[in-house]
């Protein structure tokens, strides 16, 4: 399939032929759905913890005599019954994740790249670099395209001029291609893509 490539200025600078196996695919919700839960349950840190009953600070003294008090049978103030005791069954620290096969991530990715080219939101762009590391001349480009929540996928290796000027932009977030992912993609509102990004994901999803 073609695509319109632009410079950063918004002049046009050709055409580019997207693989239609990344860009064409019909985006199925459940496919970016699995893939979407599976990185969150990976970023969840699972350090929830309460106390247990051997682990509260209190008296390991028997409370009151076993006999003749009327009351129930009582060893000690730690029991979960009890106010301040311990904690039965918890949450405890463990790992949110887990696994999802390396093929079904690739799948899900070229969903999402699909998700956004059959939406219009995506934008192949010339090269992404800057003569100066300057916020000033990023953002007055930004804001001439009308990007306002984007991801920006470079190759292998981003600008550092371009990668220092964006970091003081909200809105705006630089990835190489090795970092690209079906959430980041997902929850932005344009994909801009350099060429030499195209052609890195192309190679990293075939």
């Amino acid at each position: 399939m073609k695509h319109d490539v632009i410079k950063l200025d918004g002049a046009k600078a050709g055409t580019l032929d997207l693989d239609e196996a990344l860009f064409g695919l019909e985006p199925r919700a459940d496919i970016l759905h699995r893939v979407v839960r599976w990185q969150r349950n990976n970023a969840q840190q699972g350090t929830h913890k309460v106390k247990t009953k051997s682990e509260v600070s209190y008296s390991t003294k028997k409370i009151y005599r076993q006999k003749g008090t009327g009351g129930a049978r009582h060893g000690s103030r730690k029991a979960p019954i009890f106010r301040k005791g311990g904690i039965y069954k918890g949450p405890t620290p463990r790992s949110h994740g887990h696994e999802l096969t390396k093929k079904f991530r690739k799948l899900g990715l070229k969903h999402a790249l699909s998700a956004k080219a059959a939406t219009g939101n995506l934008v192949v762009l010339d090269e992404a670099k800057l003569a100066e590391a300057k916020t000033a001349l990023l953002a007055k480009a930004v804001k001439e395209q009308g990007w306002k929540r984007v991801l920006i996928i470079d190759g292998a290796d981003i600008d550092a001029n371009f990668k220092a000027a964006a970091a003081n932009i909200a809105g705006v977030d630089v990835l190489p291609t090795i970092g690209a992912n079906v959430y980041d993609i997902l929850k932005r509102d344009t994909l801009v893509i350099t060429k030499a990004g195209v052609e890195a994901l192309e190679a990293r999803l075939k």
